[in-house]
């Protein structure tokens, strides 16, 4: 398969693996890179030594492309960029804040920058940072999410009047079929996270990934958007969020109450009481847990089974 996707990333098909926090080590990122993919490895939850660390095992994995996302706002960031230098990572994905901050420093080291964003306006401001393909992810998705709250459906055609870049789509794609949209969209290809959550090579919590499974349409909600906005499962610590908004609590409120570590708690952990449980909406697609390379396979698969049947209309 070819086009500027696949080209840009020297890979074989183009799906991008979501960078996600406590989900996405070496194992997935590499399984994905095997697979003919982009696999990404998801820094926002490690500490600098260990993120040097899934990098030099990484390339252990694989002889294919792999790359890190790197969310801005986490601390030690230039420590972490500096890790990214060092260890030859040739693909960085940025979000999560402003991609003038850290693209030309990136470029200048020879590597391949991605800016992830929920707006077209954003869009255009990554367009203009120099970073060579942004990601437009919708309010679908799982995790920390735009505040515009627009869907894929529309965001996609409405980034790609825009720039003139590569253009990956992300949030609520999981099967051939949603590739398949989101390329006639307009989109180069595709980036799925929730879907490879519930994969045998991601570091999520077996409790985790297996509730996953059970999510339904209205299980999961977008929420504390006075913090960063983030699409979790409804579960017991969501229901205390709800408590605090029925009776106005403060911004400094909801803080206490979300205190540190409560993704690491649900995702990694398996609480799936106290934790936060991040996923998209699409997981109402997703019926069991499988290996990245099945789960590559059979997405391209029926890619190329819904190419044909449109082709009938």
């Amino acid at each position: 398969m070819k086009n500027k996707i696949v080209e840009l990333f020297n890979i074989q098909y183009p799906i991008v693996q979501g960078g996600m926090i406590w989900n996405s080590g070496y194992k997935l990122a590499s399984a994905v890179s095997n697979a003919g993919g982009l696999g990404l490895i998801g820094a926002g939850s490690m500490y600098p030594d260990v993120l040097r660390e899934h990098i030099q095992k990484c390339k252990k994995a694989t002889d294919k492309p792999f790359g890190v996302n790197v969310p801005m706002l986490y601390p030690n960031i230039q420590e972490i960029m500096d890790i990214i230098v060092e260890e030859g990572v040739k693909i960085v994905f940025t979000s999560a804040g402003n991609p003038k901050t850290w693209t030309s420093f990136l470029k200048e080291h020879g590597i391949t920058v991605v800016h992830v964003v929920s707006s077209s306006k954003f869009a255009l401001k990554a367009q203009e940072a120099g970073v060579d393909a942004v990601v437009a992810e919708g309010f679908e998705a799982g995790g920390h999410n735009g505040r515009e709250e627009t869907t894929t459906l529309t965001l996609i055609p409405m980034v790609r009047e825009k720039i003139d870049i590569p253009l990956i789509a992300a949030g609520g794609i999981a099967t051939g079929r949603g590739m398949l949209a989101a390329m006639i969209l307009g989109a180069d290809g595709v980036q799925m996270g929730t879907r490879f959550i519930a994969s045998e090579e991601s570091s999520a919590h077996d409790n985790f990934k297996n509730l996953l499974l059970n999510v339904q349409e209205g299980d999961t909600t977008l929420t504390l958007k006075e913090l960063a906005p983030v699409r979790l499962i409804k579960n017991e610590f969501y229901t205390g969020l709800q408590e605090l908004y029925a009776r106005c609590a403060t911004v400094e409120e909801l803080k206490e109450y979300l205190g540190r570590a409560r993704a690491k708690k649900g995702m990694f952990e398996g609480d799936l009481v106290e934790g936060e449980l991040e996923v998209g909406q699409i997981s109402g697609l997703i019926h069991k847990i499988e290996p990245v390379a099945d789960i590559v396979k059979n997405v391209i698969a029926e890619f190329e089974i819904a190419k044909k049947e449109v082709a009938h209309f």
